[in-house]
């Protein structure tokens, strides 16, 4: 197995299939929405942040709800909701003084359910 290993690694030809780099060239989104789908990524990259997102799938909740759940400062989880919200992921609510967060859209579920999926194959 080792050896077909490193035979994928690399490729020694000195041919280029032409016609499949155009047409894959051809259906490569803009360079700045891959950047931004990349920047999404990152998002995701953060444990906590993930563990919030997973905690909103459940409930809409408050800073102090999540701190409380986690373990965590309350400073700690706003600034991960602060990252949430710049990417679009959770929206708010203030009733009072009080502000609960929750998904903004099923977008954000759809995405996990995906990746669940894959990290469930074997």
């Amino acid at each position: 197995m080792a050896a077909f290993d490193n035979f994928i690694d690399r490729c020694d030809c000195n041919v280029i299939h032409e016609e499949t780099v155009k047409k894959v060239k051809e259906l490569l989104p803009k360079e700045e929405t891959l950047f931004d789908l990349a920047e999404l990524f990152k998002v995701f990259g953060d444990s906590t942040r993930v563990k919030i997102l997973y905690a909103l799938f459940q409930s809409e909740m408050c800073v102090c709800d999540i701190a409380a759940l986690f373990g965590m400062t309350k400073s700690s989880i706003s600034h991960q909701l602060r990252v949430l919200k710049q990417a679009k992921l959770v929206k708010f609510r203030k009733d009072g003084k009080i502000v609960y967060y929750s998904l903004d859209d099923e977008h954000v579920k759809n995405i996990f359910d995906q990746a669940f999926v894959h990290v469930g194959e074997k």
